[in-house]
């Protein structure tokens, strides 16, 4: 069970995982020592499941991010594990969410160009016989990109 401690370090963690243990402590009331034992029950327990680097696209060459929402010609449960096995391993596929609605999937790939999108729908898409369609967007511009889960 989480306390508030928890929820503090959390939600500091959230907004930048290199704070020091000191400087959280300092900010919510506990020792340096307290705090590495908290988060290191939180990563064990996997309420922390990875730190990330969070690159700057801008800065490392030009991308296209595209949003795509896919919908399957059938159920299954063998037919939606193929398709989320297929997707996990993919490199191109940032995430990729199995949703409730008209769309089995919604999926965010990130390309070096539309050419390389054009390869990786071949791939994904238009050989698999499970997909009825796809449905892509390109996005324009990040008007908010976030992982922080409110607390």
């Amino acid at each position: 069970m989480l306390d508030n401690f928890d929820h503090h370090i959390l939600k500091i963690m959230q907004s930048n995982s290199r704070r020091t243990t000191e400087s959280i402590g300092q900010e919510i009331g506990l020792s340096s020592t307290a705090v590495q034992r908290r988060l290191k029950h939180l990563r064990d327990s996997k309420v922390i499941e990875k730190e990330v680097a969070i690159l700057s696209p801008s800065k490392i060459g030009s991308h296209v991010l595209i949003l795509v929402e896919v919908v399957l010609v059938r159920g299954g449960s063998s037919v939606v594990n193929n398709f989320k096995l297929k997707m996990q391993n993919h490199p191109s596929v940032q995430q990729c969410y199995y949703v409730a609605g008209k769309n089995d999937f919604i999926l965010m790939i990130a390309a070096s160009s539309m050419q390389e999108y054009e390869l990786i729908t071949q791939t994904l898409f238009m050989d698999d016989e499970t997909i009825l369609k796809f449905h892509s967007n390109i996005v324009m511009n990040n008007v908010k990109v976030g992982l922080e889960i409110p607390l």
